[in-house]
């Protein structure tokens, strides 16, 4: 089904804007038309979108405009099972961009993460029910004694500073649901691993963060008891996806993500779906026993080519800050620098990163029945 475009009357009164939204959408649905038509009964489409503090205006970048709204969900129609980073606390811009998509959406989130890491976000799971299933599993990952992330720390102690070492959960509570979809079960995990610096004892942090991540879950995986093996005797599948913050293809953040039997597919790994300058913080990380699993495609998703294009700075210029709200050498110097920082609070600083997994398992089901005669 298409999104729900008959409220575009009531939340844009603006005849320009409203006419501007209608036009925008016909070129992203253009755009996006052959992304689109590969969806179908036999696969699932699956993505990750850091959204980009939806929606506090706690940066003083201007709360998300209404037609805003009506892209996001142009872009998320295409898949059937998104996870999204930077939820904020309330939860009425998700339901608005939920009711847009249509009532056979449905979506899940976590708590917000309090502390400065936490950053007051929330996780969270937009799916289409036709097509995937919530399996009534879901839940934050909290790590056993033994598994904390064991960062490098500097303290003070009777005046004097000291290195020591702190152990700890992760910034942001990673988010595990349970799902299905078609035959393929899986647990889909999303992440929001802490940044920090780009050296030392931060960095060092965030890639504890991704290892133990992915030794959380190959550990459960290998040890699975009784209970969690399906009819079939098989043990559950497991998909990290999210914001990882990997630096790049060749860095220790890529390579902790792919430790412990964790692999990025062949369709999305290195720089094969990324632009020049593109970044590498979004990724997909699959460890899967069924035999059948498979990936098709992936890709992602330039957000700017059809709205809010660089030639579109004076439609928007009155909405933008009369400053750069960030201050120092982050800060914008021009109206053409403010206005490429401003959409982005609009749409978002980073792509949805897809991949397109077979579900259709009928034929080899079929097949060993019919071989046992």
């Amino acid at each position: 089904m298409s999104n729900m475009y008959a409220g575009l009357r009531r939340d844009i009164e603006d005849e320009d804007a409203r006419k501007r939204c209608a036009e925008r959408l016909l070129a992203l649905r253009q755009r996006l038309a052959p992304l689109k038509g590969r969806r179908n009964d036999s696969n699932l489409m699956l993505a990750t979108w850091n959204i980009r503090d939806f929606d506090s205006n706690k940066f003083g970048f201007g709360p998300r405009l209404a037609e805003t709204f009506y892209y996001l969900a142009e872009v998320i129609s295409c898949f059937d099972l998104v996870a999204l980073q930077e939820v904020n606390r309330d939860l009425g811009p998700l339901e608005k961009l939920v009711r847009i998509l249509g009532r056979e959406w449905d979506y899940i989130v976590t708590d917000t993460t309090e502390g400065t890491g936490g950053n007051g976000e929330r996780m969270a799971f937009l799916y289409n029910r036709e097509k995937v299933w919530f399996r009534k599993i879901a839940g934050e990952i909290v790590l056993p004694d033994g598994q904390l992330v064991v960062s490098p720390k500097t303290v003070k102690v009777d005046g004097e500073t000291v290195d020591t070492e702190a152990k700890q959960q992760f910034a942001r509570s990673p988010f595990l649901v349970a799902f299905q979809s078609g035959w393929f079960r899986f647990s889909l995990c999303t992440v929001h691993i802490y940044y920090g610096k780009e050296s030392g004892a931060q960095l060092q942090r965030r890639i504890d963060e991704i290892q133990s991540l992915a030794k959380f879950f190959a550990q459960r995986q290998d040890q699975a008891s009784k209970q969690e093996k399906d009819s079939r005797g098989a043990v559950e599948n497991y998909v990290l996806l999210g914001d990882f913050n990997v630096v790049s293809p060749k860095h220790e953040t890529m390579a902790a993500l792919k430790s412990h039997g964790f692999a990025v597919p062949a369709a999305i790994d290195g720089d094969k779906v990324r632009k020049k300058g593109m970044h590498f913080y979004d990724q997909i990380a699959v460890r899967v026993k069924d035999e059948r699993f498979q990936v098709r495609s992936g890709g992602i998703v330039d957000i700017f080519e059809d709205v809010f294009r660089d030639e579109d700075l004076p439609v928007y210029q009155a909405h933008m800050p009369a400053k750069d709200p960030e201050k120092g050498a982050t800060a914008a110097k021009t109206p053409e620098k403010l206005y490429q920082k401003w959409r982005t609070w609009q749409m978002s600083d980073h792509s949805p990163l897809w991949i397109e997994v077979q579900t259709d398992f009928a034929d080899t089901y079929l097949k060993a029945l019919a071989d046992k005669g």
